[in-house]
């Protein structure tokens, strides 16, 4: 497989666990958090790669960046076992960020005003066990000339 086609090859890749608690209990967060980040430039041709990272590494939760998804990718765009929410870049073409959260757990989009924004973002609230906090995690994109 080409390195400049797949998830993994040039393309930068951040594998980190965070200890937040311990395991899952009833879809609440209280274990460390194994989490995946990626800029796909564009994920049309790397779903199947993105499946058997996923099965392979069990991740909680996975960011993307430029996913290049618009309101016709939705086929495509699942990931078994993970709650997805996007933002897909509106009448432009590439762009997008994606966030995969794993089902076990109980998770909510935060939203967020972006009018007029240039940059790309999803944030997701994930519930604590308990008397624990919740954790919000996120994945943001800022297109190139943007400040």
């Amino acid at each position: 497989m080409n390195a400049e086609n797949n998830l993994t090859g040039h393309i930068k890749r951040e594998e980190q666990r965070h200890n937040v608690w311990e395991r899952p209990r009833e879809g609440k967060l209280n274990h460390k958090l194994k989490c995946f980040y990626t800029n796909a430039h564009s994920m049309g041709n790397k779903k199947e790669e993105l499946e058997i990272l996923t099965q392979e590494n069990k991740y909680d939760v996975i960011g993307i960046t430029e996913t290049w998804w618009d309101e016709t990718h939705d086929w495509n765009t699942k990931l078994r076992g993970y709650n997805l929410f996007i933002r897909n870049r509106p009448n432009k073409r590439g762009g997008g960020v994606a966030l995969y959260v794993r089902e076990t757990y109980t998770s909510s989009e935060i939203q967020v005003s972006e009018k007029e924004s240039p940059v790309e973002t999803v944030w997701v609230r994930i519930q604590g066990e308990r008397n624990r906090k919740d954790t919000i995690v996120g994945v943001y994109y800022r297109p190139p000339g943007q400040t």
